[in-house]
């Protein structure tokens, strides 16, 4: 799993702000349709923009449960909701959710279950805590639909698959719809959200891929670090040349508990 920690925080604080992953944040809140005095769950909440959004939602009378294990992005997260009164943010893990039984009216998770070898715990403890009726919203990309121009595909391959190695699943959208029959939801739907570029844009999300993806290379001795920079030194000098291209699908599933 990709450690989050300062730097890296720091990063994404900046990143996640940019119009793709503000887009990505923006369905999956749609999706989960947040009412006044809602009791709701961000679960993996990173620096708390998501977290922010829904207790602005929900009002005085709700009450929003940021969960992340990250102590650096709920640093973040609770310097961002510092003013808000209806918002907690906690130290922990999907498995063990601090929630009690049928306690949430829905609960959200952004770009987490990647990270999760196997998903039925955390399906089983988000089940647990919704209430009957209760709407669960989980947005993931899906790597296989990943398309990424280079003149050295043979290199771009090896990259992706060093980044693969920060994922503990690259397809979940395509398993998750089963799982969630499985563990009990109904109602289950998913919604492609794509994102296709044909300019390598600052606040894009193939400019905050590039930047990780980089770091992590080094970080890890997966790349040597001239050939990693000289892998992202492409991506801009494609663009500038005008033959930039970067496609990639997330998917928004939402489901309810009976």
């Amino acid at each position: 799993m990709l450690q989050f920690d300062e730097d890296t925080a720091r990063v994404l604080e900046d990143a996640y702000q940019g119009a793709d992953v503000t887009r990505r944040r923006c369905a999956s809140f749609d999706a989960l349709s947040p009412s006044p005095g809602d009791r709701l769950l961000d679960l993996g909440c990173g620096n708390g923009l998501l977290t922010l959004d829904l207790s602005r939602a929900v009002g005085d009378t709700g009450h929003v449960l940021g969960l992340d294990p990250s102590p650096d992005m709920l640093d973040l997260a609770r310097a961002r909701c510092t003013d808000r009164g209806n918002v907690t943010f906690l130290e922990g893990h999907a498995e063990a959710l601090p929630c009690d039984e049928n306690s949430l009216d829905g609960a959200v998770s952004l770009q987490v279950f990647e990270y999760f070898h196997d998903m039925r715990p955390p399906l089983a403890e988000l089940f647990r805590a919704l209430k009957p009726g209760g709407r669960l919203v989980i947005g993931d990309m899906h790597f296989d639909t990943l398309t990424w121009h280079s003149d050295q595909p043979e290199r771009m391959a090896e990259m992706c698959r060093i980044w693969d190695r920060h994922l503990a699943c690259r397809d979940v959208p395509a398993r998750l719809p089963a799982l969630l029959a499985e563990g009990g939801f109904r109602a289950v739907s998913t919604t492609p959200l794509a994102f296709c570029d044909t300019q390598l844009r600052p606040d894009g999300l193939a400019a905050t891929m590039i930047r990780l993806m980089t770091a992590y290379a080094i970080q890890t001795d997966a790349m040597p670090e001239p050939e990693a920079r000289s892998w992202a030194q492409e991506q801009q000098e494609l663009a500038r040349a005008g033959r930039f291209f970067f496609s990639l699908t997330h998917f928004v599933c939402h489901a309810r508990k009976p």
